[in-house]
């Protein structure tokens, strides 16, 4: 195995519509077209590239009324394709006990190994501890949670962007509860811009954070990013591409020149996500 890609989307509209707010959106941010393919294309694809992909679920239907991606669709590809999927679970934090059990029942049942949020599109704070007893069955359960940080595709570039509010996505509030559950596993998702440093700053006091670096091409990666990577945080390093917003093949060609030491490429390419997700 190449790699582990730690952040694969599964091409579904309603995955865009939840966490981009609809494929123009995300169209015009990444500046390309939204790929249309179904999960047997997307394992294919991973074969090509001798790479693992975390499928991420998507539930934020309390506040986008999307309706979630079903987390059963999720965990049948999983076992469609288990030498290329793992899978993480959507699960929306308003819907209180039923998430709970959501989340237990994914993981137990279902066979998932972690969970997805987006705090900008499902409008919460992580360290508001009205949803702690959410990330305390996480943490019991071995499961790592996975946040989006920083800036999003959801209403850019439009007046007002579309009432959507980027500080829910600051990765400050994930301390609180890197704090508080020192043994759940937290991955603040992408370079967390403009709030880079906060993200250094969080992975590099708190060993129980990994920061994924998806979203962006490698060569538009925050330079401090690549300093950290190369230095104090590359055990906490993971690659992620967001497909399909950042194509992997796109993202790994790109990476080979991106300025990363080649004493630290297996690391963030695989080793790192091999330990966090406990595969061999």
């Amino acid at each position: 195995m190449r790699a582990i890609d730690v952040h694969v989307h599964p091409t579904d509209e309603r995955i865009a519509r939840a966490w981009a707010g609809d494929i123009e959106d995300a169209e015009r941010f990444f500046r390309g077209p939204w790929t249309h393919e179904d999960l047997d294309a997307t394992a294919s694809r991973y074969a090509g590239l001798d790479t693992l992909a975390v499928l991420l679920g998507a539930d934020a239907e309390t506040t986008t009324g999307v309706p979630a991606y079903p987390n059963d669709e999720l965990a049948a590809a999983c076992r469609k394709y288990p030498d290329r999927f793992i899978g993480f679970a959507g699960i929306d934090p308003w819907k209180g006990d039923a998430a709970i059990h959501e989340l237990e029942r994914c993981v137990r049942e279902l066979g998932l190994k972690g969970v997805k949020f987006h705090p900008g599109r499902q409008q919460f704070y992580p360290n508001d501890t009205r949803f702690y007893p959410l990330f305390e069955t996480a943490s019991a359960l071995g499961a790592p949670v996975l946040f989006h940080t920083g800036m999003m595709a959801a209403g850019a570039g439009t007046p007002g962007g579309r009432g959507v509010r980027l500080d829910y996505t600051r990765p400050i509030y994930l301390d609180h509860l890197a704090a508080d559950f020192p043994n759940l596993t937290i991955i603040a998702a992408h370079p967390s811009w403009p709030w880079a440093d906060e993200g250094l700053a969080l992975a590099r006091h708190k060993s129980n954070v990994f920061l994924d670096l998806s979203g962006y091409s490698p060569k538009y990666i925050p330079p401090q990013y690549i300093q950290f990577a190369n230095t104090l945080l590359q055990d906490q390093m993971l690659f992620g591409s967001d497909y399909p917003f950042i194509p992997p093949e796109r993202w790994l060609a790109d990476f080979e020149d991106a300025g990363f030491r080649p004493q630290v490429r297996d690391k963030i390419l695989l080793l790192n996500a091999q330990r966090m997700l406990g595969v061999s």
